[in-house]
């Protein structure tokens, strides 16, 4: 149509949007996190190791199931993303989590990512006889860290003016992923064969869900242990980034890598429904984590106290 989306999303709204990530993200908040390595493996193998391996064995049942295979090709690709640019972080920040963890976190994922998410599913769902492997990751680079670099580099010219005017990159942000997600839905949609049955939909909402939640509880088993050596901050930020995935590098990574494959729509949409998905369920505990991770420092300080006391 007249929105020419093969230029305008492929190119220019993903340019856009790491430009935009570029320009807003502060490295200095990144370097009081950096040592805190032990977390960010958990985090970061979580994501892109644990996370698509264990949904490609649950895969291996569901395939025996009328489930429309192309939407359960969607969920791998789900399990395939890193983590996201902001929900994770806004989440954790909403419950006065490890800010700065969640911060790093994302950024390195979506770093990873740009290598290790098409690798994961060229390995899950293609081959590079059928990929262009190499021009995924041309187009990649000049679409994601070309701008993502330029953008940084434009930051430290007008830090200043940022941090007077704090112009509103999420919602520029926002914005343009909308029309990502807009033109996603139209090429769906707009495929007269699309064989997308309402049995399939339900199911794969509830899965996501189901996954989404037992993932959570999954990290939160993890972390809290008494050998895990993470305080009740940093659980908080392992939950969110571990179990998030990113929409804004993860819809234009799909059309780079699965460019003009008949089913990318039907793939397409179990990330489109996670997306929601994480920030509304996320939303929904935040309460809940929160009223949790207070008692935690509660008990935290007041063992420390008696223990001062026998010390005296």
């Amino acid at each position: 149509g007249p929105l020419k989306p093969e230029i305008t999303i492929t190119y220019i709204a993903v340019s856009a949007i790491f430009f935009n990530s570029g320009l807003s993200l502060k490295m200095e908040e990144l370097t009081s996190a950096l040592m805190h390595v032990k977390l960010h493996l958990f985090v970061q193998i979580f994501t892109l190791v644990f996370f698509p391996t264990a949904i490609w064995l649950f895969l291996q049942l569901l395939s025996i199931t009328p489930i429309n295979e192309w939407l359960l090709k969607g969920l791998q690709t789900v399990g395939c993303m890193p983590p996201p640019v902001s929900s994770a972080v806004i989440l954790t920040k909403a419950v006065g989590g490890n800010e700065a963890a969640a911060i790093f976190n994302s950024a390195f994922g979506s770093f990873l990512g740009i290598v290790i998410t098409p690798l994961l599913l060229l390995l899950f769902l293609g081959s590079s006889s059928s990929v262009p492997f190499t021009s995924i990751f041309s187009q990649l680079f000049m679409t994601v860290v070309v701008p993502l670099i330029i953008g940084q580099i434009v930051r430290r010219y007008i830090k200043d003016w940022l941090e007077r005017k704090k112009p509103p990159f999420g919602a520029i942000s926002s914005c343009v992923l909308l029309m990502i997600i807009y033109t996603t839905f139209c090429d769906t949609f707009a495929n007269p064969n699309i064989d997308l049955d309402k049995f399939s939909l339900i199911i794969i909402v509830f899965i996501i869900f189901s996954v989404q939640l037992s993932f959570m509880f999954l990290t939160f088993l993890f972390s809290t242990r008494n050998n895990s050596g993470f305080t009740a901050a940093d659980t908080v930020a392992i939950i969110f980034c571990s179990t998030h995935k990113s929409l804004t590098l993860g819809i234009p990574m799909l059309k780079i890598v699965f460019a003009g494959y008949e089913h990318l729509s039907l793939i397409s949409v179990p990330l489109l429904i996670y997306h929601p998905a994480q920030i509304l369920l996320g939303s929904l505990l935040v309460p809940t984590i929160k009223s949790w991770m207070v008692s935690r420092q509660k008990v935290r300080i007041a063992l420390t106290d008696v223990e001062r006391k026998t010390a005296v």
